[in-house]
């Protein structure tokens, strides 16, 4: 819509890993408990945002899709996306009346187990208080998040975080030590409601499985040698044994930890593999599994609260 006219702000929106993710129960209201600790990936999204005074003749907020967006023949632009979504729940708590138009720039592939679509409706809350001059406070952000989905308010942590409940109970914790983190997307997504079929949990029945705080623990001492747990990897991997063999054929390359990320279908390792197939692994992988691999990083927020992922104090 702008053509190459500047935006008024331009923010990177960071996709997001489970370290370990333990379910805990199934509750009577038909969700599951859970324990995670969630952690931020340098593969990013870009959103620019425009803004212009207030006409109620036409649309408070609009976005577009670029061109060179991953997948993006199907990324909505109407009021299902989380984006537009946030906007418009930006300007019905604050009063805001400026109008305001996002491009989407996609690089986190969707059905991913990554949280990209949660990472872009943070940074357009987050955009939208920048652009009023930050009338709302970071923690009104996070309570209004929570109704848009249970994980969004992870992203105004600084990188890091245990979350419980479904997901929209966050205890930020210090930034992990940075990390080399490959993510590995085959071409398949999962769908999180069959997987979640698959645990065959009654309401009110437990799963059975390690404590999540001795988890955490282990991660806060060292992220190379901890115990990584995914209690979605069994259901998943029923759905799609193809899934399986991708997690255990990168399990043999020399990582610190091979893990499903959520509830898929990306498989995250940890470190460096073995010098021998340092060279070879990613395309080879690429071609066996026709899979997408993304050479990453941990990464984190800056401690300002006026600043978001990437952003230089």
């Amino acid at each position: 819509m702008y053509g190459s006219t500047p935006p008024a702000v331009s923010l990177l929106a960071p996709c997001k890993i489970n370290l370990f993710l333990r379910i805990l129960r199934k509750r009577e209201d038909g969700f599951h408990e859970l324990a995670s600790l969630f952690q931020t990936v340098s593969l990013m999204d870009r959103l620019d945002f425009w803004e212009e005074e207030a006409d109620e003749s036409k649309p408070l907020c609009t976005m577009e899709v670029s061109p060179d967006s991953l997948g993006r023949e199907g990324i909505p632009t109407d009021a299902t996306n989380l984006v537009l979504r946030a906007l418009q729940l930006y300007a019905d708590k604050t009063g805001e009346r400026r109008r305001i138009h996002c491009r989407l720039h996609k690089a986190v592939p969707a059905q991913a187990g990554l949280g990209g679509g949660s990472g872009d409706c943070a940074t357009a809350l987050f955009a939208a208080n920048r652009l009023a001059g930050f009338p709302a406070t970071e923690a009104q952000l996070i309570e209004w998040s929570a109704s848009l989905g249970s994980d969004i308010s992870f992203f105004f942590s600084r990188g890091s975080a245990y979350c419980t409940g479904r997901g929209e109970l966050i205890e930020p914790l210090p930034p992990l030590a940075s990390s080399p983190c490959y993510l590995v997307k085959p071409p398949y997504g999962c769908s999180t409601p069959d997987i979640f079929k698959g645990l065959a949990l009654s309401p009110g029945q437990d799963l059975d499985g390690e404590d999540p705080l001795k988890l955490l623990g282990s991660f806060r001492e060292s992220v190379g040698d901890a115990p990584y747990v995914n209690d979605l990897e069994p259901p998943a991997f029923d759905l799609r044994p193809e899934l399986r063999a991708l997690r255990d054929e990168l399990a043999t390359l020399g990582f610190d930890a091979v893990m499903m990320s959520g509830s898929g279908s990306t498989v995250f390792c940890i470190g460096e593999p073995d010098e021998a197939v340092r060279s070879t692994w990613q395309a080879e992988i690429a071609s066996k599994y026709e899979a997408q691999v993304f050479a990453e990083r941990f990464c984190m927020r800056p401690a300002d609260e006026k600043l978001w992922y990437a952003e230089e104090p």
